[in-house]
Formats: structure tokens, sequence, C-alpha cells
């Protein structure tokens, strides 16, 4: 059992996407001119046909008229007798066949009532019945029926014989006093010369309509043209825009992946600088309170001044050095005042206070082209300068710190850099993954203002540290 199938064949899925593939114009075209063509023939046969028979109605009428007036006196004895005496017959012919009405007509016929032929130029033809055509009929109810080259009817093998198209006229003979239909008379035209005109006709007609539906298809193109150019260029920008909307997300979801990760990491190095924060209070300002406190209880043992005293200026040295490691501690974690300050003054207070603290020198150099930049920016430089110090410090021992700033007008992008001559570091340590919070916050911080780090350190070489960001225009 053969099951049918719904899925389309190899060959409509290729016209299919051939179709597709064309443009609107080119669909038109081709759909269009075929519409418009199967039109302009149907139209086009419609009406010459229209005007073929009109023309013939036409011409049958005229000629009737003309023929009536020398039959109807001939043939008014047929209003009493099936068929003509020898006299009508005898006036009959020399009527059509040796006056010029005979050079105009073929033959003749005139017809009685049950389809008998009471006369006919071909004299085989008198007191024969046939079978009463449409024509015939239409004639007896009083209609001038007209038809061009239509012989198939059973009594007109003789003008086929003739073989030249011929306008076959059926015409109604009257008595004169009543109007009563008494015959009706048949006569076949030559239509060489109507043959010809209807030609010329066609073709005329032909050459109008090709002319008007061609116009009609150039301005329809021209519209539907300009149309579809119109279309596929809004359909060229909206896939610009689609493709561009679509790297926008892909780059949106890339921006808010890092923006997730350095939020996850921000609250991870809040907690590690809180762990660290902590564990500096409980190994340096704790311990010395600690031993403050314990040397109290021994103080109120002493009973000798001098001891007391040794014991209090053991006490007061304790307490001394715990609160040097507070304020210390609060140093590093309290940011001084930088919302008034340029970027240069930024760089030269950190410098200042790096050098102050370590006793070494840094090498500084700053362009001045240096545009004002926001807060955030500001706070991230302040940070990357003065931990980038304090790694070349330890890590380095202090040796060939330099500090180097500039600005790029053109891609609006500020480059600070930050290096060291000293051993350098392994690639694998470049950012401690052991809970260090040097580099790694120093990444995660410029990241978060959209800027980027880069680190380039060899073995023996030293190590410079890069930070670029973009300064937007306000």
């Amino acid at each position: 059992m053969t099951i049918a199938s719904d899925t389309p064949t190899k060959p409509a899925r290729t016209l299919r996407q051939k179709w597709t593939a064309l443009t609107l114009s080119s669909q038109f075209a081709l759909a269009g001119g075929l519409v418009l063509l199967a039109g302009m023939i149907v139209v086009g046969i419609w009406v010459s046909r229209q005007i073929e028979e009109g023309v013939a109605k036409n011409t049958g009428i005229a000629t009737a008229l003309y023929v009536d007036s020398f039959i109807t006196p001939l043939a008014q004895e047929l209003a009493n007798s099936e068929t003509l005496s020898i006299g009508p017959i005898r006036a009959l012919d020399e009527v059509f066949l040796e006056s010029p009405l005979g050079k105009r007509l073929v033959t003749v016929k005139i017809w009685k009532k049950g389809g008998v032929i009471a006369y006919s130029s071909n004299y085989d033809l008198i007191g024969k019945k046939f079978t009463p055509t449409e024509e015939l009929k239409a004639a007896w109810r009083g209609e001038v029926a007209v038809s061009f080259d239509d012989l198939s009817d059973e009594e007109d093998e003789g003008e086929r014989a003739q073989g030249i198209p011929l306008l076959e006229i059926y015409s109604p003979i009257r008595a004169p006093w009543t109007g009563e239909i008494i015959a009706v008379a048949e006569f076949y035209e030559d239509a060489t010369d109507f043959k010809a005109s209807i030609a010329s006709v066609r073709y005329k007609s032909a050459l109008v309509f090709a002319g008007i539906t061609l116009t009609m298809a150039l301005m329809l193109m021209g519209i539907v043209h300009r149309g579809s150019q119109t279309i596929e260029k809004q359909r060229k920008a909206l896939r610009l825009q689609l493709r561009e909307a679509t790297h926008a997300s892909e780059q949106n979801h890339l921006l808010k992946e890092r923006v997730q990760r350095a939020s996850e990491r921000v609250a991870e190095l809040n907690e590690q600088y809180l762990n660290r924060t902590g564990a500096e209070l409980h190994d340096g300002p704790a311990q010395l309170l600690a031993l403050a406190s314990l040397r109290i209880d021994s103080l109120r043992k002493q009973t000798s001044k001098a001891q007391r005293n040794d014991e209090i200026d053991i006490i007061k040295e304790a307490l001394d050095d715990a609160m040097s490691d507070i304020r210390n501690l609060c140093r590093g974690l309290t940011l001084p005042d930088i919302a008034e300050l340029s970027v240069q003054e930024i760089i030269q207070r950190v410098i200042h206070t790096h050098e102050e603290r370590t006793d070494t020198d840094v090498t500084m150099i700053i362009d001045n082209l240096v545009p004002s930049v926001a807060h955030s920016i500001k706070i991230c430089i302040y940070r990357f300068v003065q931990e980038a110090l304090n790694n070349s410090w330890q890590h380095a021992d202090g040796t060939d710190q330099r500090v180097t700033c500039s600005y790029d007008q053109s891609t609006r992008t500020l480059s600070l850099n930050v290096g060291d001559g000293g051993q350098g570091i392994a690639e694998h340590n470049a950012e401690n993954k052991d809970g260090g919070l040097g580099l790694i916050g120093m990444r995660q911080r410029i990241e978060a203002i959209g800027g980027s780090l880069q680190i380039d350190s060899q073995i023996g070489e030293g190590t410079l540290l890069t930070m670029q960001v973009m300064i937007k225009q306000e």
C-alpha cells in the first residue's frame, strides 16, 4: 500500500526557493507580465469578436434591405403556395445571375416553413427539406440573422465547395399589407474583402492593446521597482541594525558577566581586607595592649619606686607602639580628600607620601594634557599608584621606581605606568591566587570603572604595571 506524502518534491522546493530569492520587482515582472499578457489576449479576442459580429450584423442588415427590394415583390405568391411559378423563378434568375447584384451574391435560397426550399439558384435544392437552423428560426421570428464563414449546415454543401469566405444572411419576406412573414430569404455574399477588413482591424486592435498593455506594464513596473528598491534598502538597513544589535547584546552579555564577576570578587576582597585588618590589629596593637595590661598587674606588686618606674616605662612604650601601629593602619585604610585635586596632583601626593614613608626615590613623568576625570577614576588612580609602589618597595627594594602618565586625545585614553628595576616575578605568581590582595585587587578595581590592567614582568628585568582607562566626555 502506498502512503501519500504531503512533503513537497525537490523540484517544487527548488522553484519556491528561486521564486523567493527574486526581488519584488522581478516577481511582479514575471507574475504581472503573465497576467497582463493573458488579459491582453482575452480582451483582444473578445473585442475582435465583438467588432466582427457587429460589422457582420450591420453589413448583413444593409445587404438584406437592399436585396429585399428585389425579392419581396417576386415572392408574394408564396403566401398561398409552397413553390414559385416559372415566371418569378425566371425573374429571380435574371436579378441574381445577370445584374450587378449577382456579382456580390454567390447563392440565393428562399425557405418556406418546415425547412422546405421554395427557390434556390441551385435548382437541385428546390423542393428539398432540411432541418431548420438557429439562424433560420430567428428569421422566422422576424430577425435578420447573420453569420460569417460558418458553412457547417447540411444545406451548405455547395457553398463549402466554393472555397471562399462567405457572409450568410437570413432575411424574412413579409406580405405587403399585413406584414406577415410568408418566407425567408437566405443569400450568401462573397466576404473576401470583409475578411481582409476584419483581419486588418484585428491587427490594428492587437497593436493598440499591446501598446496600452506595455505602457501600463512599464508604468507599474516603475512604481513597483522604486518600491522594491526602497524595501530592499530598508531590509539591508534592518539586517545591519540586527547585526549591530546582536553584537551589542553579546557585548552587553560579556560586560554583564564581567561586572558580576567583579562584584563577586569585590565581596571576596572586602572580606579579605577585613580579615587582614583584623589580623594586623590582633598581631600588633592587641598584643601590645595585652602586654601593657600584664605589666599593670605586675606594677601593682612592685613596692619600690624604681621598679614601679621601670614598669611604667615599659607600659608607656607598649602603649605608644600600639598607638603607632593603629595610626599606621588607619593611614593605609583612610583615603585623603582628593575630590578637588587634578590627576597630576593626585600622583604627586601618592609619590611624595611613598618617598617619605620608605625613604626611596621615585621618577615621575606626567603629561600636562591629562584632562579632568570622574571621582571614581581619581580613587582608582590613587589606589593603583599606592599599591604598585608598595609592591615595588616590598618585592624590588624600591629599585628604579618610576611613574609615567600620558593621555591620547584621539582615543581619549589615559595610560598610567608604574615600574621598577627589580628581579621581576614569575608568570604563575603575577596574580597571587592564595589569598593575596595586591594585583587581584588592582585588576578588579580598574575593571570596575571600565579600564584594563596589563602586567609585563620578566625575571631579572623588573616589572611594569600599565593601567588604561577611557575618559568620557562630560
